[in-house]
């Protein structure tokens, strides 16, 4: 690792070095930048990419199997003039990882942002749990997010510069009946944040998580098996009266992934409508 910026972070100098690496002031947010997004196929994910690609962006998608949805993505992002890359993988995997990781790199040269997005919500009683089932949660929504990182965060530090953006829900922090896989796993994934906010803060790499609420997405009507809380359920619910968008979950992750959260590292945003005051 290159040798990190001696002494205390001084005014003039940190913005000289975000003039140096192109910070954006003007325009789009992520114009030039290289995304690397996990579990990018549908919902949250896809919505992110479109997000970052609008805002300036190209993009790696990671799906772990469904190459169709990724392709239909791939052709949205190249029609708003940004490239977009698909890689076939899973996450757990620390062979495909490296794969996928050096074919970003390939292609694109650097990875800027990594989005940790990839995640399994399984719901199942803890004395019913095999280990198993413990173990491929953990797998997916915390070892996955640590070889991704493991695996693009030396360019970052080679470049001086990098955004990595871990997903959870807000049971990370409140809790839900007969999650507990899920829940120590994504509180893990933001003790990961925590740990390397402080380690590579010196590289001027920002490493944050993003806590969603209730998100309107696919996977929340399969949920809901179309039972869609009435306009009051959700009131009753959400201090501000409904579900978040897929859209505004996407710009949330935008705005850590920009130079708009410079001075932001090591924290959680929490999008929940205030039904969650943390």
């Amino acid at each position: 690792m290159p040798p990190a910026r001696e002494g205390g972070l001084r005014n003039a100098a940190a913005v000289a070095s975000c003039e140096r690496k192109g910070m954006k002031t003007l325009g789009k947010r992520l114009e030039n930048r290289v995304a690397f997004i996990t579990g990018a196929g549908r919902n949250i994910g896809s919505a992110i990419a479109l997000q970052f690609a609008e805002e300036g962006a190209d993009v790696v998608i990671n799906v772990r199997a469904d190459r169709q949805q990724a392709d239909d993505l791939v052709r949205r992002i190249t029609a708003l003039n940004r490239k977009a890359v698909v890689v076939v993988g899973d996450v757990t995997d620390p062979e495909a990882v490296d794969r996928m990781v050096q074919t970003a790199l390939d292609e694109f040269g650097r990875i800027d942002i990594l989005v940790n997005n990839a995640a399994i919500r399984p719901s199942k009683p803890f004395l019913e749990m095999e280990i198993e089932e413990w173990n491929h949660v953990i797998d997916v929504n915390l070892n996955g997010p640590f070889l991704c990182c493991r695996k693009i965060l030396p360019s970052m530090v080679r470049q001086k510069y990098g955004k990595i953006v871990n997903i959870v829900g807000w049971t990370a922090f409140r809790g839900w009946k007969d999650r507990a896989h899920v829940i120590a796993a994504k509180a893990g994934l933001h003790g990961l944040t925590r740990a390397l906010a402080l380690d590579f803060a010196d590289y001027y790499i920002n490493v944050n998580t993003v806590a969603f609420g209730y998100i309107d997405t696919r996977r929340n009507m399969e949920w809901y098996r179309g039972n869609w809380p009435s306009e009051e359920e959700w009131k009753r619910r959400i201090p501000l009266g409904r579900p978040g968008s897929m859209e505004e979950a996407a710009k949330t992750v935008a705005f850590l992934a920009s130079d708009d959260s410079s001075y932001i590292t090591g924290q959680v945003i929490h999008a929940n409508g205030g039904a969650l005051i943390y």
